[in-house]
Protein backbone atom coordinates (compact mmCIF):
# COMPACT_ATOMS: atom_id res chain seq x y z
CA UNK A 1 0.00 0.00 0.00
CA UNK A 2 1.64 3.56 -1.01
CA UNK A 3 1.89 6.23 1.06
CA UNK A 4 -1.21 8.01 -0.99
CA UNK A 5 -3.58 4.87 -0.41
CA UNK A 6 -3.18 5.50 3.63
CA UNK A 7 -3.56 9.07 3.67
CA UNK A 8 -7.24 8.13 1.69
CA UNK A 9 -7.65 5.57 4.03
CA UNK A 10 -7.23 7.68 7.12
CA UNK A 11 -9.39 10.45 5.69
CA UNK A 12 -12.19 8.24 5.14
CA UNK A 13 -11.89 6.94 8.45
CA UNK A 14 -12.22 10.46 10.16
CA UNK A 15 -14.92 11.49 7.57
CA UNK A 16 -17.14 8.57 8.23
CA UNK A 17 -18.04 9.24 12.08
CA UNK A 18 -19.54 12.54 11.07
CA UNK A 19 -22.40 10.96 9.15
CA UNK A 20 -23.07 8.58 12.27
CA UNK A 21 -26.91 8.02 12.82
CA UNK A 22 -26.56 8.00 16.62
CA UNK A 23 -25.29 12.08 16.75
CA UNK A 24 -28.12 12.69 14.90
CA UNK A 25 -30.25 11.24 17.32
CA UNK A 26 -28.79 13.34 20.00
CA UNK A 27 -29.15 16.66 17.71
CA UNK A 28 -32.73 15.92 16.94
CA UNK A 29 -33.76 14.90 20.65
CA UNK A 30 -32.00 18.19 22.44
CA UNK A 31 -34.30 20.57 19.81
CA UNK A 32 -37.53 18.63 20.88
CA UNK A 33 -36.96 19.26 24.48
CA UNK A 34 -36.21 23.25 23.23
CA UNK A 35 -39.27 23.31 21.86
CA UNK A 36 -41.34 21.68 24.22
CA UNK A 37 -39.81 24.18 27.13
CA UNK A 38 -40.79 27.09 24.92
CA UNK A 39 -44.43 26.02 24.44
CA UNK A 40 -44.82 24.80 28.24
CA UNK A 41 -43.36 28.44 28.67
CA UNK A 42 -45.76 30.21 26.25
CA UNK A 43 -48.44 28.31 27.56
CA UNK A 44 -48.00 29.13 31.23
CA UNK A 45 -47.78 32.75 30.36
CA UNK A 46 -50.94 33.13 28.27
CA UNK A 47 -52.59 30.96 31.49
CA UNK A 48 -51.27 33.82 33.40
CA UNK A 49 -52.22 36.51 31.33
CA UNK A 50 -55.70 34.82 30.76
CA UNK A 51 -56.11 34.65 35.07
CA UNK A 52 -54.68 38.16 35.04
CA UNK A 53 -57.53 39.83 33.03
CA UNK A 54 -60.12 37.72 33.83
CA UNK A 55 -59.48 38.42 37.94
CA UNK A 56 -59.49 42.27 36.97
CA UNK A 57 -62.55 42.17 34.82
CA UNK A 58 -64.26 40.64 38.23
CA UNK A 59 -63.07 43.31 39.84
CA UNK A 60 -64.00 46.19 37.46
CA UNK A 61 -67.71 44.55 37.22
CA UNK A 62 -68.14 44.50 41.16
CA UNK A 63 -66.57 47.80 41.49
CA UNK A 64 -69.10 49.08 38.96
CA UNK A 65 -72.17 47.85 40.35
CA UNK A 66 -71.16 48.54 43.47
CA UNK A 67 -71.03 52.52 42.26
CA UNK A 68 -74.61 51.96 40.27
CA UNK A 69 -76.05 51.72 44.16
CA UNK A 70 -77.44 55.09 45.37
CA UNK A 71 -77.03 55.97 49.07
CA UNK A 72 -79.72 57.08 50.72
CA UNK A 73 -80.46 59.54 53.96
CA UNK A 74 -82.33 57.38 56.56
CA UNK A 75 -83.79 58.26 59.80
CA UNK A 76 -85.34 56.41 62.53
CA UNK A 77 -87.99 58.44 63.75
CA UNK A 78 -89.25 56.51 67.15
CA UNK A 79 -92.69 58.29 68.84
CA UNK A 80 -93.04 61.53 69.89
CA UNK A 81 -95.90 63.38 71.70
CA UNK A 82 -96.46 65.84 69.34
CA UNK A 83 -98.86 68.97 70.32
CA UNK A 84 -100.78 69.45 67.21
CA UNK A 85 -101.09 73.02 65.61
CA UNK A 86 -102.79 74.37 62.79
CA UNK A 87 -101.44 77.35 60.89
CA UNK A 88 -103.86 79.30 58.87
CA UNK A 89 -104.08 83.04 57.83
CA UNK A 90 -107.06 85.38 57.10
CA UNK A 91 -108.89 88.79 57.97
CA UNK A 92 -109.36 90.80 60.77
CA UNK A 93 -113.40 92.14 61.51
CA UNK A 94 -115.10 93.55 63.69
CA UNK A 95 -117.44 90.61 65.50
CA UNK A 96 -120.70 92.19 65.33
CA UNK A 97 -120.04 95.09 62.81
CA UNK A 98 -123.44 97.19 62.88
CA UNK A 99 -124.06 99.69 60.07
CA UNK A 100 -126.00 102.63 60.91
CA UNK A 101 -127.85 105.45 58.55
CA UNK A 102 -130.52 107.13 58.41
CA UNK A 103 -134.02 105.64 59.26
CA UNK A 104 -136.21 109.07 59.25
CA UNK A 105 -137.32 111.12 56.38
CA UNK A 106 -134.49 112.79 56.19
CA UNK A 107 -133.22 115.71 55.57
CA UNK A 108 -129.67 118.01 55.74
CA UNK A 109 -126.78 117.54 58.21
CA UNK A 110 -126.08 119.97 60.10
CA UNK A 111 -123.39 118.85 62.40
CA UNK A 112 -121.48 115.22 63.12
CA UNK A 113 -120.54 114.72 65.92
CA UNK A 114 -118.26 111.47 66.12
CA UNK A 115 -115.35 110.43 64.37
CA UNK A 116 -113.55 106.85 63.59
CA UNK A 117 -112.01 105.49 66.81
CA UNK A 118 -114.33 107.34 68.75
CA UNK A 119 -116.33 104.97 71.50
CA UNK A 120 -120.08 105.86 71.65
CA UNK A 121 -122.98 104.86 74.23
CA UNK A 122 -126.50 103.58 72.99
CA UNK A 123 -128.70 106.12 71.78
CA UNK A 124 -125.46 108.63 71.69
CA UNK A 125 -126.47 111.39 69.11
CA UNK A 126 -123.70 111.13 65.62
CA UNK A 127 -124.86 113.42 63.37
CA UNK A 128 -127.61 116.21 63.54
CA UNK A 129 -129.90 116.95 60.64
CA UNK A 130 -131.86 120.00 60.47
CA UNK A 131 -135.76 119.40 61.89
CA UNK A 132 -136.92 123.13 61.54
CA UNK A 133 -139.86 122.28 59.00
CA UNK A 134 -140.57 119.57 61.52
CA UNK A 135 -140.44 121.44 64.64
CA UNK A 136 -143.22 123.57 63.07
CA UNK A 137 -145.36 120.37 61.87
CA UNK A 138 -144.88 119.27 65.69
CA UNK A 139 -146.44 123.02 66.87
CA UNK A 140 -149.40 122.02 64.36
CA UNK A 141 -150.12 118.68 65.19
CA UNK A 142 -149.39 119.97 69.32
CA UNK A 143 -152.02 122.79 68.34
CA UNK A 144 -154.66 119.95 66.66
CA UNK A 145 -154.69 117.80 70.02
CA UNK A 146 -155.89 120.92 71.86
CA UNK A 147 -158.56 121.89 69.61
CA UNK A 148 -159.84 118.31 69.64
CA UNK A 149 -159.52 118.34 73.76
CA UNK A 150 -161.86 121.58 73.58
CA UNK A 151 -164.57 119.87 71.16
CA UNK A 152 -164.35 116.56 73.52
CA UNK A 153 -165.07 119.02 76.70
CA UNK A 154 -168.06 121.32 74.78
CA UNK A 155 -170.21 117.88 73.89
CA UNK A 156 -169.60 116.18 77.19
CA UNK A 157 -170.95 119.47 78.96
CA UNK A 158 -173.87 119.37 76.34
CA UNK A 159 -174.40 115.67 77.50
CA UNK A 160 -174.50 116.43 81.53
CA UNK A 161 -176.62 119.25 80.61
CA UNK A 162 -179.43 116.77 78.69
CA UNK A 163 -179.23 114.04 81.44
CA UNK A 164 -180.41 116.73 83.97
CA UNK A 165 -183.57 117.78 81.25
CA UNK A 166 -184.23 114.52 80.25
CA UNK A 167 -186.16 113.52 83.39
CA UNK A 168 -188.22 116.47 83.53
CA UNK A 169 -189.64 115.60 79.73
CA UNK A 170 -187.71 118.73 78.01
CA UNK A 171 -185.59 116.45 76.25
CA UNK A 172 -186.46 113.33 74.47
CA UNK A 173 -184.69 109.92 75.14
CA UNK A 174 -183.13 110.31 71.32
CA UNK A 175 -181.93 113.62 71.73
CA UNK A 176 -179.65 112.06 74.53
CA UNK A 177 -178.38 109.18 72.69
CA UNK A 178 -177.30 111.96 69.61
CA UNK A 179 -174.99 114.12 72.55
CA UNK A 180 -173.44 110.87 73.88
CA UNK A 181 -172.30 109.95 70.06
CA UNK A 182 -171.30 113.70 69.63
CA UNK A 183 -169.50 113.39 72.82
CA UNK A 184 -167.70 109.78 72.09
CA UNK A 185 -166.60 111.46 68.51
CA UNK A 186 -165.50 114.39 70.35
CA UNK A 187 -163.24 111.82 72.54
CA UNK A 188 -161.95 109.62 69.69
CA UNK A 189 -160.80 112.76 67.81
CA UNK A 190 -158.56 113.55 70.97
CA UNK A 191 -156.79 110.64 70.51
CA UNK A 192 -156.40 110.61 67.08
CA UNK A 193 -154.69 114.00 67.58
CA UNK A 194 -152.70 112.56 69.76
CA UNK A 195 -151.49 110.12 68.23
CA UNK A 196 -150.45 111.83 65.75
CA UNK A 197 -148.70 114.02 67.85
CA UNK A 198 -146.72 111.25 69.36
CA UNK A 199 -145.82 110.36 65.67
CA UNK A 200 -144.26 113.40 64.54
CA UNK A 201 -142.47 113.50 67.77
CA UNK A 202 -141.32 109.84 66.88
CA UNK A 203 -140.57 111.01 63.74
CA UNK A 204 -138.27 113.94 64.81
CA UNK A 205 -136.59 112.07 67.08
CA UNK A 206 -135.55 109.44 64.34
CA UNK A 207 -134.17 112.67 62.16
CA UNK A 208 -130.72 112.92 64.32
CA UNK A 209 -128.09 109.70 63.84
CA UNK A 210 -128.26 107.36 66.94
CA UNK A 211 -125.87 104.95 67.60
CA UNK A 212 -127.81 101.50 67.88
CA UNK A 213 -125.82 99.95 70.76
CA UNK A 214 -122.31 101.10 72.19
CA UNK A 215 -119.26 100.19 70.34
CA UNK A 216 -116.53 101.63 68.43
CA UNK A 217 -117.03 104.05 65.05
CA UNK A 218 -115.36 102.26 62.46
CA UNK A 219 -116.24 104.44 59.30
CA UNK A 220 -117.72 107.71 58.92
CA UNK A 221 -119.69 108.38 55.59
CA UNK A 222 -121.49 111.58 56.05
CA UNK A 223 -120.58 115.13 56.47
CA UNK A 224 -122.21 118.60 57.36
CA UNK A 225 -124.59 120.06 54.24
CA UNK A 226 -125.25 116.52 52.91
CA UNK A 227 -128.89 115.79 52.42
CA UNK A 228 -129.65 112.15 53.56
CA UNK A 229 -132.91 109.82 53.25
CA UNK A 230 -133.87 106.29 54.08
CA UNK A 231 -132.34 105.46 50.89
CA UNK A 232 -128.89 107.46 51.57
CA UNK A 233 -127.43 103.98 52.30
CA UNK A 234 -124.92 103.37 55.18
CA UNK A 235 -123.56 106.46 56.92
CA UNK A 236 -121.83 105.06 59.57
CA UNK A 237 -120.27 102.08 60.97
CA UNK A 238 -119.81 100.89 64.32
CA UNK A 239 -117.88 96.95 65.92
CA UNK A 240 -120.35 96.42 68.77
CA UNK A 241 -118.42 96.50 71.66
CA UNK A 242 -115.16 97.00 70.01
CA UNK A 243 -115.08 93.22 69.81
CA UNK A 244 -113.27 91.87 67.08
CA UNK A 245 -112.56 88.87 65.52
CA UNK A 246 -109.99 86.70 62.97
CA UNK A 247 -112.11 84.92 59.85
CA UNK A 248 -109.59 82.46 59.25
CA UNK A 249 -109.02 80.25 56.23
CA UNK A 250 -108.81 76.67 56.95
CA UNK A 251 -109.05 72.90 54.58
CA UNK A 252 -111.76 71.07 55.22
CA UNK A 253 -109.16 68.63 56.63
CA UNK A 254 -108.37 71.36 59.49
CA UNK A 255 -111.74 72.25 60.43
CA UNK A 256 -112.82 68.63 61.22
CA UNK A 257 -109.27 68.95 63.75
CA UNK A 258 -110.75 71.81 65.46
CA UNK A 259 -113.69 72.91 67.87
CA UNK A 260 -115.17 75.70 68.75
CA UNK A 261 -113.12 77.05 72.61
CA UNK A 262 -110.17 76.33 71.09
CA UNK A 263 -107.48 78.67 71.72
CA UNK A 264 -105.68 80.49 68.94
CA UNK A 265 -102.79 82.91 68.65
CA UNK A 266 -103.07 85.43 66.42
CA UNK A 267 -100.11 88.17 64.86
CA UNK A 268 -101.25 90.89 62.60
CA UNK A 269 -99.24 91.28 59.71
CA UNK A 270 -96.34 93.82 60.43
CA UNK A 271 -96.77 93.27 64.06
CA UNK A 272 -94.57 91.53 66.24
CA UNK A 273 -97.24 91.69 68.98
CA UNK A 274 -99.35 88.46 69.35
CA UNK A 275 -102.88 87.94 70.92
CA UNK A 276 -104.92 85.10 72.37
CA UNK A 277 -108.15 84.45 71.32
CA UNK A 278 -110.83 81.56 70.67
CA UNK A 279 -112.68 80.16 67.89
CA UNK A 280 -116.26 80.91 69.25
CA UNK A 281 -118.02 80.01 65.38
CA UNK A 282 -117.18 77.65 62.76
CA UNK A 283 -119.03 78.32 59.75
CA UNK A 284 -121.09 75.38 58.40
CA UNK A 285 -120.49 76.12 54.58
CA UNK A 286 -117.25 75.39 52.18
CA UNK A 287 -116.38 77.40 49.28
CA UNK A 288 -116.79 74.86 46.22
CA UNK A 289 -113.63 77.01 44.41
CA UNK A 290 -111.30 77.21 47.11
CA UNK A 291 -112.43 73.85 49.26
CA UNK A 292 -111.84 75.79 52.30
CA UNK A 293 -114.32 76.69 55.21
CA UNK A 294 -113.91 79.97 58.13
CA UNK A 295 -113.06 79.55 61.78
CA UNK A 296 -114.18 82.97 63.59
CA UNK A 297 -111.62 83.51 66.09
CA UNK A 298 -113.21 86.12 68.72
CA UNK A 299 -110.81 88.87 70.31
CA UNK A 300 -110.73 91.90 72.63
CA UNK A 301 -110.36 95.39 71.48
CA UNK A 302 -106.70 96.24 70.89
CA UNK A 303 -105.50 99.22 68.73
CA UNK A 304 -103.46 97.03 67.20
CA UNK A 305 -106.05 95.01 65.43
CA UNK A 306 -107.67 96.79 62.61
CA UNK A 307 -110.57 95.45 60.80
CA UNK A 308 -109.68 94.97 57.06
CA UNK A 309 -105.29 94.09 58.18
CA UNK A 310 -103.90 90.75 57.14
CA UNK A 311 -103.07 88.04 60.74
CA UNK A 312 -102.07 84.77 61.45
CA UNK A 313 -103.32 82.24 63.47
CA UNK A 314 -101.89 79.03 64.94
CA UNK A 315 -104.48 77.25 66.14
CA UNK A 316 -104.07 74.30 69.12
CA UNK A 317 -104.95 71.02 67.78
CA UNK A 318 -104.77 68.65 70.35
CA UNK A 319 -101.96 66.02 71.15
CA UNK A 320 -100.66 62.74 69.39
CA UNK A 321 -98.32 60.10 70.38
CA UNK A 322 -96.84 58.79 66.81
CA UNK A 323 -94.22 58.88 64.62
CA UNK A 324 -93.25 62.10 62.95
CA UNK A 325 -91.29 62.49 59.86
CA UNK A 326 -90.18 65.55 58.10
CA UNK A 327 -92.29 65.98 54.94
CA UNK A 328 -89.72 65.55 52.69
CA UNK A 329 -89.86 61.87 53.65
CA UNK A 330 -93.64 61.76 52.84
CA UNK A 331 -94.67 60.60 48.89
CA UNK A 332 -98.27 61.42 47.68
CA UNK A 333 -99.30 60.06 44.53
CA UNK A 334 -102.38 58.36 43.17
CA UNK A 335 -102.82 55.73 45.57
CA UNK A 336 -102.02 58.31 48.82
CA UNK A 337 -99.54 59.09 50.67
CA UNK A 338 -96.40 56.53 51.25
CA UNK A 339 -93.02 55.94 52.50
CA UNK A 340 -89.95 54.24 51.71
CA UNK A 341 -88.39 52.31 54.73
CA UNK A 342 -84.76 50.19 54.19
CA UNK A 343 -84.52 46.49 55.85
CA UNK A 344 -81.46 45.15 56.91
CA UNK A 345 -80.42 43.48 53.54
CA UNK A 346 -80.35 47.28 52.18
CA UNK A 347 -83.82 46.71 49.94
CA UNK A 348 -86.01 49.72 50.07
CA UNK A 349 -89.78 48.55 50.07
CA UNK A 350 -92.73 50.78 49.71
CA UNK A 351 -95.20 51.49 52.86
CA UNK A 352 -98.26 53.18 52.59
CA UNK A 353 -98.96 55.41 55.77
CA UNK A 354 -101.70 57.55 57.03
CA UNK A 355 -100.63 61.55 57.95
CA UNK A 356 -102.21 63.35 60.82
CA UNK A 357 -101.41 66.72 62.77
CA UNK A 358 -98.89 68.62 60.74
CA UNK A 359 -96.58 70.89 62.77
CA UNK A 360 -93.36 73.26 62.23
CA UNK A 361 -91.64 70.40 63.40
CA UNK A 362 -92.64 67.69 60.89
CA UNK A 363 -95.80 65.60 60.49
CA UNK A 364 -97.34 62.86 62.39
CA UNK A 365 -98.06 58.84 61.15
CA UNK A 366 -101.04 57.68 62.27
CA UNK A 367 -101.01 54.56 60.75
CA UNK A 368 -98.05 52.25 58.37
CA UNK A 369 -94.89 53.02 60.54
CA UNK A 370 -94.29 51.80 64.26
CA UNK A 371 -91.59 53.94 64.95
CA UNK A 372 -88.03 51.77 64.85
CA UNK A 373 -88.01 51.85 60.66
CA UNK A 374 -85.46 53.34 58.66
CA UNK A 375 -87.37 55.65 56.57
CA UNK A 376 -85.92 57.43 53.63
CA UNK A 377 -85.45 60.51 54.67
CA UNK A 378 -84.68 62.71 50.82
CA UNK A 379 -84.54 61.12 47.44
CA UNK A 380 -87.92 58.96 47.95
CA UNK A 381 -89.27 60.33 44.42
CA UNK A 382 -86.57 58.55 43.00
CA UNK A 383 -86.84 55.22 44.45
CA UNK A 384 -88.83 52.13 43.14
CA UNK A 385 -90.10 49.05 45.57
CA UNK A 386 -87.68 46.59 45.75
CA UNK A 387 -83.75 49.21 44.98
CA UNK A 388 -81.19 48.02 46.83
CA UNK A 389 -79.70 51.36 48.44
CA UNK A 390 -76.88 51.94 50.72
CA UNK A 391 -77.54 53.91 53.99
CA UNK A 392 -76.73 56.97 55.44
CA UNK A 393 -78.25 57.22 59.39
CA UNK A 394 -78.99 60.45 60.73
CA UNK A 395 -80.09 60.98 64.32
CA UNK A 396 -82.65 64.46 63.88
CA UNK A 397 -83.64 64.29 60.28
CA UNK A 398 -82.09 67.64 59.34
Amino acid sequence: MNYDAKIDVRENELIEPAGNPLALDLDQDRASRRRVWIIAGLAIAALIGIWFLLHRGGNEVADKGNAQIPVVTVIVPGKTTIAGQINATGTLAARREMPVGSVGEGGQVRAVLVEPGDWVAKGQVMAVVDRSVQTQQQASQSAQVGVAEADARLAQANLDRALKLVDRGFISRADVDRLTATRDGAVARVAVARASLRQQQAQNARLNILAPEAGLVLERNVEPGQVVSGGSGVLFRIAKGGEMELRAKLSEDDLAAISVGVPVKVTPVGSAQSFTGRVWQILPVIDPTTRQGTARVALDFDPALRPGGFASATIDSGTVIAPMLPESAIQNDSKGSFIYAVDAKGIAHRRPVKTGLVTAEGIAVTSGLVGPERVVLRAGGFLNDGDRVKTKLIADGK
